[in-house]
């Protein structure tokens, strides 16, 4: 159990540490949350016996960089909206020409053969 919890403390640690970094920020907090939880299931599985408890503290640390990352860049960066009214007159135009070549298919009745 021990090993299974610090290679999915890894594992999860290295998603969320990639995530962080990737414009999909926003859901880097998962794997995050994940890796709190899987080091502190390793770090109270190797309470028992006395062991290196260095591989805890790196993913730890990788996920406290990974939670730092995110929150910076979620309260940091900005969402910027364009100009939306040249798309509203691009879809209007669109509509319209649209509706003018249903206008011009000639529709054959078939059922009058």
């Amino acid at each position: 159990m021990k090993k299974l919890f610090l290679i999915l403390g890894f594992i999860t640690a290295i998603l969320a540490l990639i995530l962080a970094v990737t414009p999909l920020f926003k859901i880097a907090y998962i794997p995050s949350i994940a890796t709190l939880i899987f080091g502190l299931l390793a770090l109270f599985t190797f309470k028992e016996k006395q062991h290196n408890k260095k591989p805890i503290q790196l993913i730890f640390l990788m996920t406290i960089i990974a939670l730092a990352l995110t929150t910076y860049k979620a309260v940091f960066s900005k969402s910027e909206v364009g100009n939306t009214e040249q798309l509203e007159l691009k879809e209007e135009q669109l509509e319209e020409e649209s509706i003018e070549e249903l206008d011009g298919l000639e529709i054959d009745d078939l059922g009058t053969e």
